[in-house]
């Protein structure tokens, strides 16, 4: 996944991934760890406001917060560009999601294993829209780790839905989520074209 200069002359591909996940599990940290250019951030500082709304348990030393989104980018060989949109965590921010994820071609639940609940938000919006999505276990210093099996059953998640551990700060890491996602997201698109292509042979 290394950026390369693309080919002028080759018409460029554009595609998206979404970043969701709970507060505070990561999203801005990922974004900013593997992004090209600098990334575009709508934080801002906690304030008294979301007092009593926004749940910082187990986050308590967090002091701010995406509102909107993050955006990052990478390039690759052959004019493809990768375009990453973190979702704000907070419910509150929630109607944001939809503007977000249109045109996505698939996307990463970020999970804190702290916090396994607040993960389940995100699962839910992409199995209901039928978007292609992985769960990257963001793995905290100090926190317990799990092995995936165990995290695929305390979020009752499909049995082709890849897990993978993760650590939001290192480059490679990060690489090897989105080299996940993508391969995920594209082989579920062309199992549906098959179906699809199947379903209008005659019988």
């Amino acid at each position: 996944m290394d950026s390369r200069p693309s080919d002028p002359a080759a018409a460029p591909i554009i595609t998206k991934i979404i970043i969701a996940g709970g507060f505070g599990v990561g999203k801005t940290t990922l974004v900013s760890t593997i992004s090209e250019i600098r990334p575009l951030r709508t934080v801002v500082v906690l304030s008294d406001r979301g007092t009593g709304i926004d749940d910082t348990a187990g986050v308590e030393r967090k002091t701010t917060t995406t509102v909107a989104m993050d955006f990052g980018r990478i390039s690759f060989r052959g004019g493809v560009s990768l375009y990453l949109f973190g979702t704000p965590g907070q419910e509150r921010f929630w109607f944001m999601w939809d503007e977000l994820a249109y045109g996505a071609l698939g996307a990463v639940v970020l999970a804190d294993t702290r916090r396994l609940v607040d993960c389940f938000a995100s699962v839910d919006y992409f199995e209901h829209r039928e978007t292609p999505f992985i769960v990257a276990a963001n793995c905290f210093d100090g926190a317990r780790q799990y092995e995936p099996k165990d995290i695929r059953i305390a979020l009752d998640l499909e049995p082709d839905v890849p897990i993978v551990l993760c650590d939001a700060r290192q480059r490679e890491s990060v690489k090897k989520v989105l080299v996940t996602s993508v391969s995920h997201s594209l082989q579920q698109r062309q199992d549906r074209l098959n179906g699809e292509a199947a379903a209008r042979q005659p019988g």
